[in-house]
């Protein structure tokens, strides 16, 4: 009886398809969070009847066959990388980026992970710093006797200082874009690395052509929307019941054979 086998890789697949959106709507707060969706594609066929196989002698062909499917199973889980809604904030330190790119930021091992999440701070050296601590690349110094810090969109950084009528310009705040993003490898904490099916980082300013533009005082919220994931939900919950009345059923004709007399 393979619709036992049949069905048990349909309530997999939706059990999977249940948790990839349990983890969205988790998520629903997290700043700059890209939503996921589970594809799913179907497993091997067992032909009875080979399609296109001689059927008699005078040459006539077998049209359609007999193929019996095996069942499901999960080709990817995808990330959709569409753009969240801008929230003011008005610190002078949160950076969102409208538009293509991610911020670089540098890990303690030295390695160095990707963001979008730019609810920046300043560490006890002055350097901007992620929630975590972790420098934001190229490491851009904040002056103690900075009385305002200004970003502009291309994320030139200046500070105004008192006695100097002039800002001073630190540095710049360089992005990052992926020819694949979808292929980031996702680190938790808000941090993406790079992959073999991300490609390597093409390095750029804000407002170059491919790249997004900085906006200051502002964070990307998570592109989850609430309604399309709960109807997600009733689907996959829907399959997933479906899946278990083909495994009652197909047990049910199993017993009836069982007990013939």
């Amino acid at each position: 009886m393979r619709a036992l086998s049949t069905a048990a890789t349909g309530m997999e697949a939706q059990q999977l398809n249940v948790e990839v959106i349990a983890h969205n709507l988790a998520n629903m707060n997290t700043t700059a969070f890209k939503r996921q969706r589970a594809e799913f594609q179907d497993l091997l066929y067992q032909n009875v009847r080979q399609v296109g196989a001689a059927s008699s002698d005078a040459g006539t062909i077998v049209p359609t066959g007999i193929q019996v499917g095996l069942g499901v199973q999960t080709g990817s889980v995808y990330r959709i990388t569409e753009q969240g809604s801008l929230s003011q904030t008005g610190n002078e330190l949160d950076l969102a980026i409208s538009g293509r790119g991610y911020f670089r930021v540098e890990l303690p091992n030295g390695g160095e992970a990707y963001t979008r999440a730019g609810g920046f701070a300043k560490s006890p050296e002055g350097l901007v710093v992620t929630s975590d601590g972790y420098l934001v690349q190229p490491g851009i110094a904040i002056p103690e006797e900075a009385r305002r810090i200004e970003v502009n969109q291309e994320g030139q950084v200046m500070v105004l200082i008192d006695g100097d009528p002039e800002p001073q310009i630190l540095g710049q705040i360089e992005l990052v874009t992926f020819a694949n993003e979808a292929g980031l490898e996702a680190a938790g904490d808000n941090l993406y690395l790079e992959s073999g099916a991300s490609g390597p980082p093409n390095v750029g300013v804000g407002g170059q052509p491919g790249f997004g533009i900085i906006r200051q005082g502002f964070v990307e919220a998570s592109n989850v929307e609430s309604v399309t994931e709960i109807t997600a939900l009733i689907q996959a919950q829907r399959a997933y019941e479906m899946n278990a009345r083909v495994i009652s059923a197909a047990d049910e004709m199993l017993a009836t054979s069982t007990n013939m007399r």
